[in-house]
């Protein structure tokens, strides 16, 4: 894949929900909220603050929680991406 965001942008993947609870319980289709967790594809430079580029707090690979609404959903090769600022980036999730 080849996207490459402007500005502060950032692509992410959203992460494959959990099909069933700790306990075991099947959760169906219509029930399951959207994930809020999601895999950093592609970052941008950095936002331009009183002319100077600030850098980007996340990188590819990272894995990160985000608003619930954030961002534009597009499809690239099949696959389903989220393109959002980064200040619609909560946290990084940290093993």
């Amino acid at each position: 894949m080849n996207i490459r965001p402007l500005g502060d942008k950032v692509v992410i993947k959203d992460m494959p929900a959990e099909e069933t609870t700790q306990s075991g319980i099947v959760i169906p289709g219509t029930a399951k909220e959207k994930p809020q967790t999601a895999e950093v594809v592609a970052v941008g430079p950095g936002a331009m603050v009183d002319g100077k580029l600030m850098p980007m707090n996340v990188k590819v690979g990272d894995v990160v929680l985000f608003r619930k609404f954030a961002g534009t959903e597009m499809k690239y090769d099949e696959d389903t991406f989220i393109v959002l600022a980064e200040s619609d980036i909560l946290a990084v999730v940290e093993d």
